[in-house]
């Protein structure tokens, strides 16, 4: 018998990330960059917290448009932190801005974030085998890897941790349980 991760088993809204979003392969670059962000949002907390919270920050965020965020200004980043629809970190908000600021230099150098971000799988998605939570890894040589050259790059909360959920959500690995509908 089938059945989903047991991570997101018990709330809707997490079980309908878990079907229709998380793992799928994803190469647009706005939600890439909302994703690496959102994931840098949840360092210290739960994703499900992040998760209710999406649309405020996209919202608060511009959409995650890259080039309004870069604009940003501190009287945006002191009224993004008494905004009670995000997680007011003045820290988080700030890395979020400052992301957006080396991801629109790095597209003004004529690089895809994209095609960037899926290099550290070689463009394809990673597919593991596992058979229960306790199987899947926090980090990989691949999250490694994209944290210190995301960190090189001057991105904000990108840690190997917060990469490989990265990875996971944008779908450049497939840890879906082998025995979950989803995979």
């Amino acid at each position: 018998m089938e059945s989903r991760c047991s991570w997101c088993l018990g709330d809707d809204l997490y079980e309908d990330y878990h079907d229709n979003e998380w793992g799928v392969p994803c190469r647009e670059e706005r939600d890439l960059f909302e994703m690496l962000n959102l994931e840098g949002a949840q360092a210290g907390l739960s994703w499900i917290t992040i998760l209710r919270k999406r649309e405020n920050y996209r919202r608060a965020f511009a959409g995650f448009d890259k080039h309004k965020m870069a604009r940003f200004t501190d009287a945006k980043v002191d009224k993004l932190v008494l905004d009670p629809g995000i997680v007011r970190h003045r820290q988080k908000i700030e890395a979020f801005i400052h992301n957006a600021r080396v991801a629109v230099q790095m597209e003004k150098e004529g690089e895809s974030l994209s095609d960037w971000l899926w290099s550290f799988t070689d463009g394809d998605t990673i597919v593991n085998q596992w058979t229960t939570m306790a199987d899947v890894p926090a980090v990989t040589p691949e999250s490694t890897a994209m944290s210190k050259a995301l960190k090189k790059r001057g991105f904000k909360f990108v840690g190997p941790t917060t990469c490989y959920a990265f990875m996971q959500a944008a779908g450049m690995v497939n840890d879906h349980m082998v025995d979950c509908p989803s995979r």
